[in-house]
């Protein structure tokens, strides 16, 4: 006959210091469930033969381990830092841009108490949220009012409902882009309450294709700037300031999509020379150029070149900003203090000139190949040093990615590794179970990492993880 009465009781098993120390960590109820569902299942391990215990004081040992681990599984947070070894800067699934240590910083500043998100402190009364961060996007995009909302996507929406509800928005069908995630142009148009108007061709839209469209229907020119896709070879689009001239002279007001954020202000992601690849550069157009060369609104990304946290930004005339404030949408996708408090750190490194060295974006894209191959040899004489292991250097290319300078590769040295036993499929697994995970990439059967999306201060952990693997 089974023996049970090795299985003690769930108050003697409370009584285990262990056992007391998970409920301060977990709380008394999830502990208790655990102990319960733990010696459940260690009863019917005996019953089945497949286990037994000398003691009570084994099978109170077994159960206390099994309800730590799955104590520890059950809270663990789903959302957990990585290290990620991809080479793709913008790593949507990763979370785009990392922030600077500044915007760290005062993150947890402005998190750890109250702030002034709605409170006017002149006059001691409520004040407006929408006010945050405007006068330095003013100051870095030369831009008349700045409003923030959650992300571009909705900022394009919101853009839309303000100024074209019920009526017709001009695009050229080369630009009704598929933004991520199954979510296209039309889609955001269509929930926005703008109908769309298509102009020109795929390859080919001209300045008379919207002139040809316009009519008394029609509310707003859109321009979306192509920044996750290139058409090359035959085609044509008009200059952004032939566009703006054409809205002017229908008095029909002009908005850009512009998506990547890119600012290239004093000091920030200009790209030497050195990275030309199949004769490309970061030729992304700038959210300042953009604003001179005279369009009435202009949304872009928080998250991607610009380095800083998920946001939409809006910039442009005061009487169309303020439109976009007052619409009701606008309290459905307002930011919050730490968004806003990331933000304004972000845009305080581009205004002091800072941001091609503490925004990581910035420095991954900015990152000479030299750079990268110091750092490579490094890990890899490490690597090397284990039993087991192998590790080459091994020439390739890092990826802007987040929808961002498509077709443009940064030259970089990648570390392939190799543990006896393990196939390259397996290898990666272990790579993203351990803690932090490290997320590669598998290319011709060889797990690479690139250094380049690696934090120079996570170097150390890396080489510790692969050590211990």
């Amino acid at each position: 006959m089974p023996d049970f009465s090795v299985i003690p009781s769930i108050e003697a098993l409370r009584q285990r210091p262990a056992v007391r120390a998970l409920e301060s960590r977990f709380g008394a109820e999830a502990t208790v469930d655990a102990l319960r569902a733990e010696a459940a299942g260690v009863r019917q391990a005996i019953a089945a033969g497949s286990a037994s215990f000398a003691s009570e004081a084994q099978a109170g040992a077994a159960i206390e381990g099994g309800v730590a681990a799955a104590l520890d599984r059950a809270f663990r947070p789903s959302l957990a830092p990585v290290i990620n070894a991809s080479g793709v800067i913008l790593h949507t699934n990763l979370g785009r841009a990392p922030l600077a240590a500044a915007a760290v910083d005062r993150v947890a500043e402005v998190a750890r108490g109250y702030a002034t998100l709605e409170y006017d402190l002149a006059r001691g009364e409520r004040g407006r949220r929408d006010v945050h961060a405007e006068a330095l996007l003013c100051r870095l995009t030369g831009a008349e009012a700045a409003v923030v909302v959650n992300n571009n996507a909705a900022a394009t929406m919101i853009v839309l409902a303000a100024l074209a509800a019920g009526r017709e928005v001009l695009v050229s069908r080369g630009e009704l882009v598929e933004i991520g995630g199954g979510f296209r142009v039309p889609d955001v148009m269509a929930q926005s309450g703008a109908v769309l108007r298509e102009v020109g061709t795929t390859n080919k839209t001209r300045v008379a294709d919207y002139a040809a469209a316009i009519s008394e229907r029609t509310a707003l020119i859109l321009r979306v700037h192509p920044s996750n896709f290139r058409i090359e070879g035959f085609t044509e689009r008009p200059a952004l300031t032939d566009l703006a001239a054409l809205g002017r002279k229908f008095n029909i007001p002009v908005a850009e999509d512009f998506g990547s954020g890119y600012l290239n202000v004093t000091g920030a992601c200009h790209l030497p020379v050195t990275y030309l690849s199949r004769d490309r550069h970061l030729d992304e157009p700038t959210v300042p150029e953009t604003i001179a060369a005279g369009v009435d609104m202009c949304c872009f990304s928080g998250d991607k070149l610009l380095g800083g946290p998920q946001a939409g930004i809006i910039v442009g005339r005061t009487p169309f900003v303020d439109r976009v404030r007052k619409h009701p949408l606008m309290r459905a996708l307002r930011v919050d203090k730490l968004t806003y408090a990331a933000l304004e750190a972000t845009l305080v490194e581009y205004a002091a000139g800072r941001a091609a060295t503490t925004i990581p974006v910035q420095r991954m894209l900015t990152m000479t190949i030299d750079e990268v191959r110091g750092r490579a040899e490094t890990l890899a004489a490490a690597v090397n040093q284990i039993d087991g292991w192998r590790a080459t250097l091994v020439a390739g290319a890092s990826a802007v990615g987040g929808g961002s300078a498509p077709g443009l590769d940064l030259p970089t040295c990648l570390v392939a590794i190799e543990k006896r036993g393990l196939t390259p499929d397996a290898l990666a697994t272990r790579l993203r179970g351990l803690t932090p995970p490290v997320i590669a990439r598998i290319e011709k059967d060889q797990v690479l990492l690139d250094l380049r999306t690696v934090l120079p201060e996570q170097d150390a952990t890396l080489t510790a993880l692969v050590r211990d693997l």
